[in-house]
């Protein structure tokens, strides 16, 4: 059996096209960490909380590769992006980066737990103990219809798509749905330490309920 591959076996949720389009995202599980402040800050709280997400998924994926914790129902599988949940970004009301408020995450498949998490928390600790591994928790998340699009360029870029993105729900007249955690959603699908601005894919959603 190959790899889990949330990527390649729900596209619709991770390949949109570069128009805006609808979508109804169901319930899924994540890593998170959540904080605030901007996320450029060198050795700042998000990039901390980057850090100990991939290490934590990392801990989990090859723990249950190599048989090294019981993990019911293991699978192999490819780590999914990651995610970002945001408020204090809108165009319409800016702020400054270092008053933004964010949770920073990571898909995980339905056969992590909680048991599963400390496990990677104690193997985290004793890897990288400048990690704070409490900071990450296990939670689940159903973010329901949304507007996506798929933003091809520099972040600072993004408004211009986000324009697009609203014209389309006044065409289709949708409405902002915003609270709770249903705010504005980016997944990263580059890796911005190699790849150049003006190529980085990052998906971008905002949470919409019909008039």
């Amino acid at each position: 059996m190959s790899p889990l591959d949330f990527k390649k076996e729900e596209k619709r949720f991770y390949l949109p096209p570069a128009h805006p389009v609808l979508a109804d995202v169901p319930e899924m599980n994540f890593f998170m960490v959540d904080g605030e402040g901007d996320p450029n800050e060198p050795e700042g709280a998000y990039q901390h909380a980057v850090e100990l997400l991939y290490a934590l998924s990392y801990a989990v994926r090859m723990g249950g590769k190599k048989r090294t914790f019981p993990v019911p129902g293991y699978r192999e599988y490819v780590v999914p992006p990651l995610e970002g949940l945001w408020w204090g970004c809108e165009p319409e009301a800016p702020v400054s980066k270092k008053d933004f408020r964010w949770i920073s995450m990571i898909r995980q498949p339905g056969f992590v737990t909680q048991e599963t998490l400390a496990y990677a928390q104690k193997q985290v600790a004793m890897k990288k103990p400048h990690l704070d591994t409490e900071a990450g928790r296990l939670d689940s998340f159903r973010e329901g219809l949304c507007v996506q699009c798929l933003h091809t360029g520099p972040y600072d870029d993004e408004p211009a798509t986000l324009a697009r993105m609203r014209s389309f729900m006044e065409q289709e007249t949708l409405l902002p749905d915003m609270e709770g955690l249903r705010t504005h959603h980016e997944i990263y699908l580059s890796d911005p330490r190699k790849t150049p601005p003006e190529r980085l894919k990052t998906i971008l959603r905002i949470p919409v309920r019909r008039r």
